[in-house]
């Protein structure tokens, strides 16, 4: 069996199809090409569960020939939009499968705070678009592959830092927080004087980990914090970046992708909520019987969810969502032996 899936962007969304391709790959033995937007290509590209990425810039019809001679047996859309159903009209007499967008009920959540949410993640509803083809969810989490040549040596990292002795220690010994300050819309990222709250009562060394968007104000809350704070933003590709989770103690994140990367290596999280709420089926997703996230949230805000994805500022102007909520110390997650908390 040969089937194409679909899921054009982004980085989480894309690291949640992870269970759908690992269940056609194993349990069907199908060989799985996925279509996705070409900046998203590092996601999957070593994924031993994928045989072909396919990439697009703007239209589906850049392909539109060499998909057709594949000859794909299944078509399974974990997109459902308007490029996907192109390619469904691409590939005539393919079985096509495709998900619960709930678009309706988070429109109706955003627009009048109607919560008509299902409580089931996105990952069960991408399962369903393959339940008809035998495939059953394995309950092993997420996930994410990184290249050998892609992972960042910490002992490297300490020794070009301005780190105190101590904090050069415990990152060396991966004891250390991942902090992510970057995310793809302003209303998901956390703000600058909540970095440096965290920053200042952190008993481990902090990573700050974002694109070239946050390197001037990771810069900035480094030289605050030179002794404890490292800042990586822009410095790292995305494997790199998943490295430095992988490798970290824990990872305090917002709704971003780097948030269900940490969740593949199944690290425990702090996921802080700004525009966006949990009950949009987003949360951390780890292996059956395995729960290491702890959600932040500030609730009884009339505003919010402003967005089911967000915005660049604060459509009402206070952002109250971000700069109410308190962080609290992963140490109340870690005890001394470095072991979580069940």
């Amino acid at each position: 069996m040969k089937v194409l899936v679909i899921r054009f962007s982004s980085i989480g969304d894309i690291v949640l199809t992870t269970p759908v391709l690992r269940g056609l790959h194993q349990q069907l033995g199908a060989e799985v090409q996925v279509l996705t937007k070409e900046p998203f290509l590092p996601v999957l590209q070593s994924n031993p569960n994928v045989s072909k990425v396919w990439t697009i810039r703007q239209s589906v019809w850049e392909c539109a020939a060499a998909l057709r001679a594949e000859g794909f047996d299944a078509i399974v859309d974990l997109h459902h939009n308007m490029r996907s159903f192109q390619v469904r009209a691409l590939l005539p007499g393919v079985r096509y499968h495709a998900f619960p967008k709930l678009n309706l009920e988070k429109w109706l959540m955003v627009r009048f705070k109607w919560d008509w949410l299902p409580r089931i993640h996105i990952v069960a509803r991408y399962m369903q678009a393959v339940r008809a083809l035998g495939v059953k969810e394995d309950g092993q989490g997420l996930d994410y592959f990184i290249p050998p040549e892609e992972e960042v040596l910490l002992a490297s990292l300490a020794a070009d830092s301005t780190l105190d002795v101590r904090s050069k220690e415990q990152l060396v010994q991966g004891d250390y927080v991942a902090l992510v300050v970057g995310a793809a819309h302003g209303t998901k990222r956390i703000p600058r004087i909540k970095v440096e709250a965290f920053c200042r009562t952190s008993t481990r060394p902090v990573l700050l980990l974002g694109g070239a968007a946050e390197r001037a104000e990771g810069e900035q809350v480094a030289a605050a914090f030179a002794s404890r704070v490292i800042n990586t933003c822009g410095q790292y590709r995305l494997p790199q970046s998943a490295s430095l989770v992988r490798q970290s103690r824990v990872v305090v994140t917002s709704d971003t992708g780097l948030m269900h990367i940490a969740a593949a290596f199944q690290k425990p999280i702090i996921s802080v909520w700004g525009n966006t709420i949990p009950e949009f089926g987003m949360t951390p997703y780890y292996p059956i019987g395995m729960q290491r996230n702890t959600s932040v949230e500030v609730k009884g805000l009339d505003c919010r969810p402003c967005s089911k994805i967000g915005y660049k500022t604060c459509p009402k102007g206070h952002f109250r969502c971000m700069l109410e909520l308190e962080i609290p110390s992963p140490d109340t997650l870690l005890p001394k032996n470095g072991a979580t908390k069940p």
